[in-house]
């Protein structure tokens, strides 16, 4: 790509003489004085091209990644090693900087990339049908469900509390464009309630959607809780970890009617949390359904093969109210880094990877639960991420802990998204992280411990040394403007202050007042289209 050249004065000149002016100045007459800044602006001095790799190295070094120490965060975006080929391909101009493909046939190349793409992410889900790619996970899943209405023309919806809470988020603010109510189902030692998703789901349930691996990375049991909702005429939709699909049967094959992901894992580094592209696969009968593009394989007069846009059901190019969906992008760059990472991976390495995860992740869950004040947050099977509960310490206090010992405990806080695991964390597990890394994770947590202990107990005594032992004012007692007290003001025996006015206006020392602890105000928000079922 060739770098930005600026007009020369030649050039502005002669751009200023075809449109008919005389000067910069002359394009902005239409402006009113008033508004105009009227001064260059105030910028410093530019800087050498050295000068500003400095710089940026010095900004870039402020950063912690997970290079620098090891990183167990997961929740949805893996740290995964990203082969060379992935950059190497996806750096070819060809690909890099295209625009959508309005004339799709000139483009074979792009069409072959999502038509490889679809094969793939067909191919690992067990569902025939995919599409070129969506926005990411949390978007997909509300394609899913507007599929899910346009199709039984239902307008209830059912999840799991083990989905992503983004997904979860982003269904309940789309239940109120689609007028439907989000039913919220809770979790019994880690799984999704079995009794409580069966009686949640109506006669007027559209979807019901499950996640597998759940957040907490247990393994759910999709075949049975998916019978409750197609007993009952409900599509069945599950979020899926592509790179735990090479040892977990694929959702197609547990009676999934959607199923939908986060594509990072695959060919995409973290970057700070994006971007990266969603995937969503679907039973044949709901293709005309489906959001998004879809590449066809064909072939041309001669016989030779070829590719087609076979669907684009977007606003951008049918009428609106015939549209599925409304996203304008495939992701195709994130795609292809996905589909080529598939690719280097091939069929035995897909399987090695999760069978390594697998193992990796007992590994490290048995070694954690052994730590001294620590324990499992529930028992069920998992895969490349588990839930622990710290007894000694408070979460929070831990990682401020790790900071005190030099270190950054890199593990998701659950009370961030779950009030009831306060007390809890997630570690993910992925190929970059090894028995080495394990056992350093597990010095950290008991290091981590003892010194957010000591965190914890300092913060306490801090707060109860600013509370000073004659605190305790009447509520009715007057304070000066000036804060002059009166050399004549008797301190009580039991602490309890009188406090003299102005003017020799000095009222009788006040009774100490109850101690009642202050009313905290919890401000209440409603979603109507959100209940939680018990």
């Amino acid at each position: 790509m060739a770098g930005y050249t600026p007009a020369t004065e030649a050039d502005r000149e002669a751009m200023l003489g075809a449109i008919g002016v005389d000067s910069i100045d002359q394009l902005f007459e239409q402006v009113p004085e008033e508004v105009r800044l009227g001064r260059p602006l105030a910028l410093e001095d530019g800087l050498s091209e050295s000068e500003v790799y400095s710089r940026m190295a010095e900004l870039a070094s402020k950063n912690r990644d997970p290079d620098g120490e090891p990183g167990f965060l997961g929740a949805g975006m893996y740290e995964h090693y990203v082969p060379a080929i992935v950059d190497a391909i996806t750096s070819r101009s060809e690909f890099l900087t295209p625009y959508t493909p309005y004339q799709p046939e000139v483009s074979q190349g792009g069409l072959q990339v999502m038509f490889e793409f679809q094969t793939a992410m067909s191919e690992i889900t067990g569902l025939p049908v995919s599409n070129a790619g969506l926005y990411e996970g949390p978007s997909a899943a509300a394609s899913a469900a507007y599929l899910a209405m346009a199709v039984t023309g239902r307008s209830g919806l059912v999840a799991s509390r083990g989905m992503h809470p983004h997904s979860r988020e982003t269904l309940a603010t789309h239940a109120v464009g689609f007028g439907a109510e989000l039913t919220e189902v809770g979790l019994e030692d880690g799984l999704t309630d079995a009794a409580a998703l069966e009686a949640a789901i109506g006669d007027d349930t559209a979807a019901v959607f499950l996640q597998n691996p759940n957040f907490l990375g247990s393994v759910e049991d999709i075949a049975r809780l998916g019978e409750f909702a197609s007993a009952r005429g409900a599509l069945v939709v599950v979020a899926v970890d592509p790179m735990t699909l090479g040892v977990l049967k694929p959702p197609g094959e547990c009676g999934a009617d959607i199923a939908f992901g986060e594509g990072q894992p695959l060919g995409n580094r973290l970057d700070f949390g994006g971007p990266s592209f969603g995937f969503f696969c679907a039973k044949e009968e709901y293709l005309r359904k489906m959001p998004g593009r879809i590449s066809g394989q064909t072939e041309d007069v001669d016989g030779r093969r070829g590719f087609v846009l076979a669907l684009q059901t977007r606003e951008q190019h049918i009428r609106r109210e015939k549209a599925t969906s409304n996203i304008c992008t495939s992701q195709a760059l994130n795609a292809l880094a996905g589909v080529i990472h598939l690719a280097w991976l091939g069929k035995a390495g897909f399987v090695e990877i999760g069978q390594m995860l697998a193992r990796r992740t007992d590994f490290a869950r048995r070694r954690i639960a052994a730590i001294d004040g620590f324990e499992l947050l529930h028992d069920a099977p998992v895969v490349r991420e588990f839930a622990v509960r710290s007894k000694a310490v408070p979460v929070e206090a831990l990682r401020s802990g790790a900071e005190a010992t030099g270190a950054r405990l890199q593990v998701y806080p659950l009370g961030r998204d779950y009030p009831e695991f306060e007390d809890g964390f997630l570690v993910a597990l992925t190929e970059q992280r090894g028995v080495k890394d394990i056992e350093w994770l597990c010095a950290a947590l008991e290091r981590s411990a003892a010194a957010g202990s000591s965190v914890a107990e300092a913060a306490m005594t801090a707060r109860s040394g600013e509370v000073a032992d004659t605190a305790e004012v009447a509520d009715t007692a007057e304070v000066a403007d000036t804060a002059e007290v009166a050399d004549t003001a008797e301190v009580a025996d039991t602490a309890e202050v009188a406090v003299a006015a102005r003017a020799g206006n000095r009222p009788e020392p006040a009774a100490a007042s109850d101690s009642r602890p202050a009313q905290s105000t919890v401000a209440e928000t409603s979603t109507p289209s959100l209940r939680l079922a018990s």
